[in-house]
């Protein structure tokens, strides 16, 4: 089981490196980079010309901890976890942003915290 999830993850990071080419966070538009492990997710906005994190936010953030509570599922978590990050974001003044999934497949938790993201207000 454990060669299978190397196979898996290093799959993953390969895909990262190819789409790193390409997805590039600048002070006016940062790249959304979205990180999923078995039980939490976790979003930061990056800008890649001066290599900082703007900002971040994760399951584990204890401002959500009630609204977390209540979440039935992983993909409510991943919704609420969007749309406090696009308010977050435009709180800072951005309203467009690049979007990375990180090398992960855009479906599920991934998905939900995009689309969670545009219902927020953000464009990407």
């Amino acid at each position: 089981m454990s060669a299978k999830k190397n196979q898996k993850e290093l799959a993953r990071l390969k895909k990262k490196q190819h789409i790193k080419k390409k997805v590039i966070g600048t002070p006016q538009r940062p790249r959304l980079v979205v990180y999923k492990s078995l039980k939490h997710i976790y979003t930061q906005l990056v800008d890649d010309t001066s290599q900082k994190t703007i900002t971040g936010l994760s399951s584990l953030s204890k401002d959500l901890r009630d609204d977390i509570s209540k979440a039935k599922s992983k993909l409510e978590v991943a919704g609420i976890i969007g749309d406090r990050m696009a308010k977050k974001a435009i709180d800072l003044k951005f309203d467009s942003v690049v979007f990375d999934r990180n090398g992960y497949i855009y479906h599920g938790r991934v998905k939900a915290v995009a689309d969670a993201a545009r219902k927020g207000g953000l464009k990407f």
